[in-house]
């Protein structure tokens, strides 16, 4: 007799990829693999009424093209309907943000948050007990982003397991969820930054102890040694939002981490290019770089899409 598939346990937020239990990534993984490949069924897909009747909300501090675009073209695809959010709402100046929370609790089962800080998402996820709220990119964090990314390298891969990727740049938020995701999947992370700019030494930690399958994180100063014979290099910009002032000293810091074709020649053979976008070609990375056969850039972008529908599916059905 077969054993039943255990039922995945409820999981009311995604603030970080640390959310999901044991297992239920690469399950996940599983129905945005199946999301994108039903998507051509349009209203018969098996998915295209599971938020009928329902709205999700979404606030955006930051500016976004692929975030917002993705999740509502997936809110929508999945039968429901988005509730747009002046972005003053996140700033707590009009009424506490407990408060908003508990409000929009009463209307609508989710909200999609861009925020930056990490901790208004915690906020809104601590006031209102029956609000999933799905983190869309905090000044820690990028959640959403690594389940794309993760995606994507599997449709290439096909299996994870004892794969390197180099994140060559900052030790952001895309790196942070990016160690998170990539190694409980057996695959192993080598960042690379400048002094003063690493991955935080708990996001290494939290990392390691998800890791599966002899995958771990290793921190870098030297670019050429963090990428020798990896199996993807991954950048970002040096200068994300709320940093601009810094924009000047940043370049000057990273110049020697810019991803080029002799940075991609220390890889492995057809080693990938991942890269969140936007993309400032001739700064972290070359346009012969993003442009290359290998470059992934836009598979990443379009995986949002499916992993976001994935990620609605599990949490609100």
């Amino acid at each position: 007799m077969t054993r039943p598939e255990p039922t995945a346990a409820p999981i009311k937020d995604f603030l970080s990829i640390l959310d999901l239990p044991h297992g239920d990534f690469s399950r996940l993984l599983d129905l945005a693999a199946q999301v994108k490949a039903d998507r051509h069924l349009g209203l018969q897909a098996p998915t295209a009424h599971v938020l009928r009747g329902r709205h999700v909300a979404m606030l955006f501090e930051k500016p976004s093209l692929r975030t917002r675009s993705t999740f509502e073209i997936a809110v929508h695809e999945l039968g429901g309907h988005t509730l747009d959010l002046p972005a003053q709402f996140a700033d707590g100046g009009r009424e506490p943000l407990e408060d908003i929370a508990r409000n929009l609790e009463r209307w609508i089962p989710a909200l999609v948050i861009r925020t930056y800080a990490h901790a208004k998402a915690k906020a809104f996820a601590a006031a209102a007990p029956r609000l999933h709220v799905i983190n869309a990119l905090s000044d820690q964090e990028h959640p959403c982003q690594a389940l794309a990314d993760i995606l994507t390298v599997r449709e290439h891969w096909g299996t994870c397991q004892g794969r390197t990727i180099a994140y060559v740049g900052d030790g952001n938020n895309v790196a942070a969820s990016l160690a998170h995701a990539a190694l409980p999947l057996g695959i192993s992370l080598h960042v690379a930054s400048p002094i003063g700019y690493q991955l935080p030494a708990r996001v290494v930690e939290d990392a390691t102890d998800r890791a599966r399958d002899g995958a771990d994180v290793r921190t870098f100063v030297d670019p050429l040694e963090a990428v020798a014979g990896v199996d993807a290099i991954y950048t970002d910009v040096w200068t994300s939002m709320g940093q601009e002032v810094e924009a000047a000293k940043r370049r000057r810091v990273f110049r020697a981490y810019q991803v080029n074709s002799a940075l991609m020649a220390a890889a492995a053979p057809g080693a990938l290019f991942m890269h969140c976008l936007p993309a400032h070609r001739g700064e972290e990375v070359t346009a012969e770089v993003l442009e290359s056969p290998t470059s992934v850039v836009f598979d990443q972008a379009e995986n949002r899409l499916h992993t976001e529908k994935a990620l609605l599916v599990r949490l609100l059905s």
